[in-house]
């Protein structure tokens, strides 16, 4: 990940070329650079060919659908931030983007004051700063935010950004209930306009990676009708 966000590349996957025009011309306003895509495997060649910070990636696509790249894309490149743009009322497509690994999403029509803060949001999510900057280690789970790496019992385990960073905030805060809408706000970095399904979902994925039972998870507690917190294990 460069240093300065001004350097970073977004790719822009979008059939419609009014769209990509009004993307690029915003971020690139902003100091980003970008490249573009208009369809799903072309997406796949660039992020391959380009290594791009970010995927600002539409989910109606030609060839293939922007749910079969962001699956695609989350498996090669776990830790490539993915934005998915969804046509409004498109519930269940967001849902099952953030299911397959996306960091966002943004609803068409969006404003670009928007789109340029949740671009920056996600990316500022991926480099440690400040006193969060240290390993944590509870139980058998340890973070290391300056390597970004995260392992259980010393098996390294593959999170997208937003996963990582949920993890980070819960285990900072270990044996404290954070509610979903301080997730939100502390995690997505901003006063997001999404609900709070947006954590269950990550909450889930999370424990089908670190725990060792998700069904009966040990590590990450529901507390019912509040959030959620992680247990300080002493062992």
């Amino acid at each position: 990940m460069k240093n300065q966000m001004s350097q970073m590349k977004v790719l822009v996957v979008d059939d419609e070329p009014s769209i990509v025009e009004l993307v690029r011309f915003t971020l690139e306003r902003e100091g980003f650079t970008t490249g573009a895509a208009a369809d799903g495997e072309e997406a796949l060649r660039k992020v391959e060919a380009d290594h791009p910070d970010l995927v600002l990636l539409d989910l109606m696509l030609p060839r293939m659908s922007g749910l079969d790249v962001c699956r695609i894309l989350r498996q090669r490149y776990p830790a490539l931030p993915i934005i998915i743009l969804t046509a409004r009322g498109e519930e269940t497509d967001k849902v099952l983007g953030l299911e397959l690994g996306a960091d966002d999403y943004v609803t068409k029509p969006f404003s670009p004051r928007e789109l340029v803060a949740r671009v920056r949001a996600v990316l500022r999510r991926t480099v440690p700063v400040g006193e969060e900057s240290g390993v944590l280690r509870i139980g058998p789970v340890t973070l290391d935010p300056q390597r970004y790496e995260v392992t259980v019992n010393g098996r390294k385990i593959e999170l997208a950004p937003k996963e990582f960073d949920l993890l980070r905030m819960l285990m900072a805060n270990k044996g404290v209930v954070l509610s979903r809408d301080v997730l939100l706000q502390k995690v997505w970095g901003y006063d997001f306009a999404g609900d709070t399904r947006t954590i269950d979902v990550h909450v889930v994925r999370l424990r089908q990676k670190i725990e060792e039972d998700p069904s009966q998870p040990r590590l990450i507690e529901t507390v019912r009708g509040v959030g959620y917190r992680f247990r300080d294990i002493k062992e």
